[in-house]
């Protein structure tokens, strides 16, 4: 299939991207969500984001099909990877669970359309509206599309134009889903734009900062206060650093006939867009106390990633990425050697999965690309202990545990910062619901007006 160059990222030289262009197609943007967007329903946007979310499950879609059968090469995933995660991601994108997102943040699902009253402002004659900005610019990071994509879900739902700057080599499944919404609304479609340069290139960034009246930044620390420092004043800047996860596994958990289904599910959240993004763990503790041990468990873990690999396999990587992958086992070999403190087990012939167990609890970063460290821990406030250098960057803990005690320790954690406390095997698949980082995902983008009467 032939696409159109409807968006800059379409451009077979992305060099032609200049501050003219930029500027002139963030003035577009804004006249035709005046023309197209403004005057939607929030009911009839939510009835074509969840058209496409059931068109884009189809094994016959060609959207799909085209990133199923050119994304290995353009994302570096490899094609079983790209449909677990399509299908988990717009799995999520349906009429209920579009609604249920505009009901949480704003407590109604006409609070877009019109002025009109809650229960609450009901008794103090109030009724109030919401507005989303007139222009989002979005400076995405990382590889994986997920954000990106539910960023253009909920600009669209606040009736904003878009433009994206994505990260270089990342724009092929937005790009895909922003010609999907095109074919099927031309006037919603232009209302998005994708483009690609190089971060760091203050001129375009410039030129695109200067039009928005909202920012919102994905990106390693450095990134995000760069950006933060050139954001004009008056603009809306809302920020996603560098976040960090892990999972914890109750003793409970370790008997046979439980170990079984949260092994597979760790290797769930492994495997799912190969351990790249900030949802991932770098770690798995395990309880000690149960009914065998954590090193039982990293020997599961690791039998399993091996089966994993024959039937999703990871793929490829950058040399410099197997080369850190490669240093890093060496140095595990060489303390596995020394005693039981420290034990390994990869992947013969490849950098395809590594599981390393280690019984210092201290925090460690893993390689990802499914490196996955399982280290034992013997009570929750040794693990918070162990966690204190990293507790202003964690996001989202993957919880195996009893019910009896599973609300008990996600009250611990979230006390102690976690944004997100989801069972294991669901940590990349968060619900549309979700609050990155805490923070409601349409509420954060609108401003609203009260009417007392």
């Amino acid at each position: 299939m032939e696409l159109p160059n409807y968006f800059l990222a379409d451009l077979s030289d992305p060099s032609t991207v200049t501050q003219k262009l930029i500027g002139e197609a963030c003035e577009t943007l804004k006249q035709n969500r005046e023309r197209f967007l403004l005057p939607r329903s929030t009911d009839s946007i939510i009835h074509l984001l969840a058209t496409l979310g059931r068109d884009w499950r189809d094994r016959d879609y060609p959207f799909r099909k085209m990133v199923l059968d050119q994304g290995p090469e353009r994302t570096g995933f490899t094609r079983e990877t790209l449909t677990i995660g399509l299908n988990q991601f717009f799995a999520q994108v349906t009429r209920e669970n579009l609604e249920a997102l505009v009901l949480q943040d704003f407590g109604s699902l006409r609070k877009m359309d019109e002025l009109c009253s809650s229960e609450i402002e009901i008794k103090s004659n109030k009724a109030s509206i919401t507005r989303g900005p007139d222009l989002i610019a979005h400076f995405t990071g990382g590889v994986l599309p997920n954000p990106t994509l539910s960023s253009m879900i909920t600009g669209l739902l606040c009736r904003s134009a878009q433009f994206f700057k994505c990260a270089t080599g990342t724009s092929f499944i937005p790009r895909m889903f922003a010609h999907s919404l095109y074919i099927v609304e031309p006037k919603l479609g232009s209302c998005l734009e994708l483009a690609e340069w190089k971060g760091g290139t203050e001129t375009l960034d410039a030129a695109l900062l200067a039009q928005a009246s909202c920012v919102t930044a994905t990106g390693t620390d450095q990134t995000v206060e760069s950006l933060r420092t050139r954001v004009p004043h008056g603009a809306r800047f809302l920020s996603y650093g560098h976040k960090l996860s892990f999972s914890f596994v109750a003793r409970e958990m370790l008997s046979q006939i439980e170990r079984d289904p949260v092994v597979k599910a760790a290797a769930d959240d492994i495997t799912a867009w190969n351990q790249l993004g900030c949802l991932s763990p770098h770690i798995i503790y395990v309880e000690t106390g149960g009914s065998d041990s954590p090193h039982k468990f990293a020997e599961d873990l690791a039998t399993e990633l091996g089966e994993r690999e024959q039937i999703e396999p990871r793929g490829t990587v950058e040399q410099g990425v197997a080369a850190a992958i490669t240093a890093r086992r060496m140095l595990y070999d060489a303390r596995a050697s020394d005693g039981e403190h420290t034990r390994i087990w990869q992947s013969a012939g490849s950098t395809a999965w590594t599981v390393v167990y280690e019984e210092d609890p201290q925090w460690q970063l893993s390689c990802l690309n499914r490196f996955v460290y399982v280290k034992p821990v013997a009570t929750l406030p040794a693990l918070l202990h162990a966690l204190a250098p990293v507790q202003p960057h964690l996001s989202t803990i993957g919880l195996a545990a009893p019910a009896s005690r599973a609300r008990d320790i996600a009250l611990e954690f979230s006390r102690f910062g976690a944004s997100r406390i989801c069972r294991i095997g669901q940590m990349q698949n968060p619900p549309l619901t979700w609050r990155h980082d805490g923070r409601p995902s349409l509420g954060d983008l609108v401003t609203w007006s009260d009417f007392e009467f």
